[in-house]
């Protein structure tokens, strides 16, 4: 049987970038979209090196239990001892801020005072228990910004909370989050492909976030999907990092989680402190970014999927 890369994933307009890098080196590959499916747990996987792609924000796209299937595929995959980048652990990461804080912190690395909260009265109780104001709300399980509502006051969160239109994260779980602001408006974002700094991303946020023509961005997700470019493309600039303390700290966090492939966002407040406030597992480019700057992530992606193709025994 010929070994291939397979790429599991739930959303083809997300892996059209990357399946045009592979193609362009020439590299045998299928695509696996695992928005419905079976695991044949009795039978052994093809022969190959396997990349997961699956988004936590998923449901949104009527592709519900796409990251459940896709935990159980991982489970299968490596239960048979085959070679998959961003595994199961990068997969629980992925799908929970709770976990990616709790890891982060492990690390050594900063994050925004948060507390989770399941249900409407523990949500006001994780407000008055955060006790700095202002505050934000997001989804644990998230992306695309869900559930992200700025607060100034208890009492705005708590007619937030009495409107119809309220929406409980997908798991459950809401977090209450303290707000950090950026004198210069800005967030960065830092690209790692194998474990290994491609590079860092500074997004100018001073019109807001509200980034995606097609489908407005909320803060917590300001890279726009595939397709949905920015319409003033200096929002995103390849730039010098120059925290490069944290580039050893994500790559140890990274590497300690099992993580090959992510985007790590993190925003500097009016003191200088750095605060790092989301892991994106199913990472996306700016391509207009990158042509300025000749520095290609998912090109880097192709060849390194095609670097652990080659490791792997027929």
């Amino acid at each position: 049987m010929t070994k291939k890369i397979y790429v599991l994933h739930e959303n083809n307009d997300w892996t059209s970038h990357l399946i045009k890098r592979l193609d362009e080196l020439n590299l045998p590959f299928e695509t696996w979209h695992l928005d419905e499916g079976i695991v044949n747990l009795n039978e052994a996987p093809p022969e190959g090196v396997f990349y997961n792609r699956m988004s936590a924000s998923s449901h949104t796209r009527n592709h519900r239990f796409a990251p459940e299937l896709t935990g159980a595929v991982i489970d299968w995959l490596e239960y048979y001892g085959k070679k998959v980048l961003n595994g199961s652990n990068a997969l629980r990461l992925e799908l929970s801020k709770v976990k990616q804080y709790t890891q982060l912190e492990k690390y050594g690395i900063r994050v925004p005072k948060t507390v989770a909260a399941v249900g409407k009265e523990q949500i006001m109780e994780a407000a008055k228990a955060l006790n700095t104001l202002p505050f934000i709300t997001k989804h644990n399980r998230a992306g695309k910004g869900l559930g992200v509502q700025l607060f100034y006051s208890l009492e705005a969160l708590q007619e937030h909370l009495d409107k119809p239109t309220f929406e409980e994260s997908v798991d459950g779980i809401t977090l209450v989050q303290e707000y950090i602001t950026s004198p210069d408006q800005s967030i960065t974002r830092v690209e790692f492909v194998g474990g290994e700094y491609v590079y860092s991303v500074r997004v100018d946020t001073s019109e807001g976030f509200e980034l995606c023509p097609a489908d407005a961005c909320q803060i917590g997700d300001l890279f726009c999907p595939v397709g949905e470019e920015p319409k003033d493309q200096m929002k995103f600039r390849i730039v010098e990092n120059p925290h490069t303390e944290l580039i050893g700290k994500y790559q140890k966090f990274l590497k300690g989680n099992g993580i090959d492939v992510a985007g790590i966002e993190f925003i500097v407040n009016e003191e200088g402190t750095v605060y790092t406030y989301d892991v994106n597992t199913n990472t996306n480019y700016n391509s207009d970014a990158e042509e300025e700057a000749q520095k290609f992530g998912m090109l880097e992606l192709a060849k390194l999927l095609g670097r652990e193709l080659e490791l792997v025994q027929n």
